[in-house]
């Protein structure tokens, strides 16, 4: 049985390809929407674990894979909506007092 550290991960990871280079699942370009959208939910709800309790070469393994899963995303959603309060112009209009909530016209 493998021991785990305080956040639940495996202290060793013992899975390698032929290059040497730990294993991080499955190539991105390989998933479906559906696939890659639950792989990033779940690499970011683990994030904050792995970076208080996971040893260096978890938390490199964690950083390249949310790095291939983002990237992915990226590059099939070019167009994707961005909020506008998540700008550099909306950073600003946050810090002069002005609420980022988005509003319908007319309210």
């Amino acid at each position: 049985m493998l021991s785990c550290s305080p956040g639940g991960y495996p202290d060793r990871m013992n899975e390698h390809d032929e290059r040497g280079n730990t294993m991080t699942g499955v190539d991105p370009d390989r998933l479906d929407d559906q696939q890659l959208m639950k792989e990033l939910e779940t690499i970011h709800r683990t994030r904050h674990d792995t970076l208080l309790y996971g040893s260096n070469d978890a938390l490199r393994a964690h950083n390249e894979r949310m790095a291939q899963l983002e990237g992915e995303f990226l590059r099939r959603n070019p167009r994707r909506p961005v909020a506008a309060g998540r700008t550099r112009e909306g950073a600003r209009e946050r810090g002069s007092g002005e609420s980022t909530t988005p509003t319908t016209p007319g309210t």
